[in-house]
């Protein structure tokens, strides 16, 4: 898309929180160009939090922001879904600290957008272009604790590309991987209904730790053993793969701006998607920002050469 966009008329929804168990409304607001998706506490006279890198606050089984002491949780359903689809510039409107989960995965969003409509605006798209490889690693590599995500550039493709590998020891589960270019439409077919997971030996650790007091089987994919306690079973093979590339897009619509490069991701999850975000934004020398009619004539180029 050469323009932003923002959404056409305001929408709702409201559920359940995953971590928090609070219950909250949120509400979707067109938002002028160049605002980005900025979050608006009501309940603390519509104090805004950006979601930007700066406002990074915790990662580990979900992501989070965080200005001046007030929280922003488990934002990365709905960053995916508002990235995917081509919404530049929003306002979210929530009434306590974490947004919905509704039924675990990005779809409840997509259906929310698309009843909200899409708005062209005046400002031409800021694209960031990858020139240089920015990696992120954990572990020694052929190690079992081994995981890393890097960004690469696009090698003439004018859009993002995922390659993400994921890899544990579950008959259910095991090594799997998906690439893909996202597009909105690759987004709601392969990743916006894949739904968190977890395992069952791990619950009553979590929720310990304050973790997953709202989760139940409507929201999450729960896993023994060897099986499923979910009755309906999964929604795609590689249910499991397809939501950590989900979380991923959310994760790197904290950069601000779309991005045209390679991701390639093994064994990676929010703490390592949110350090690749990092470093990027530490590497001005690894991107270039073009707008959205150069990247519409790269795009063009790619075409007629291949």
């Amino acid at each position: 898309m050469a323009f932003e966009h923002t959404i056409a008329r305001p929408v709702e929804t409201s559920g359940v929180g995953l971590h928090t168990g609070v219950f909250s409304h949120l509400r979707l607001l067109p938002a002028p160009s160049g605002t980005g998706v900025v979050f608006r506490r009501t309940d603390l006279e519509g104090f805004e939090v950006e979601a930007r890198a700066a406002n990074i606050a915790r990662v580990s089984y979900a992501t989070s922001l965080m200005k001046k002491g007030v929280l922003i949780s488990t934002t990365e359903h709905l960053l995916a879904a508002l990235y995917a689809c081509g919404v530049d510039n929003v306002y979210a409107e929530l009434d306590n600290l974490e947004v919905p989960i509704l039924d675990g995965s990005a779809r409840p969003f997509v259906d929310l957008l698309a009843a909200a409509g899409r708005q062209r605006q005046r400002r031409r798209r800021r694209y960031w272009k990858i020139l240089q490889p920015v990696e992120v690693s954990e572990g020694q590599a052929g190690t079992p604790g081994h995981r890393a995500i890097g960004i690469y550039p696009a090698n003439g493709a004018a859009s993002l590309g995922i390659d993400y590998t994921i890899d544990f020891s579950h008959p259910l589960i095991g090594r799997q991987r998906l690439n893909f270019v996202l597009n909105g439409h690759s987004f709601a077919q392969l990743l916006s209904r894949a739904r968190t997971f977890c395992f069952y030996d791990e619950v009553e650790k979590l929720r310990q730790m304050g973790l997953i007091r709202g989760g139940t089987l409507d929201c999450a994919v729960v896993l023994t053993r060897d099986s499923l306690l979910n009755g309906n079973g999964l929604r795609y093979p590689d249910e499991f793969c397809r939501h950590k590339a989900l979380d991923l897009i959310g994760d790197l619509a904290l950069l601000g701006h779309p991005v045209i490069g390679q991701v390639v991701a093994c064994r990676a999850g929010h703490a390592l998607h949110t350090a690749l975000v990092l470093k990027l934004l530490r590497s001005p020398q690894a991107w270039e920002e073009v707008n959205g009619h150069r990247r519409a004539a790269t795009a063009d180029t790619a075409a007629a050469v291949h």
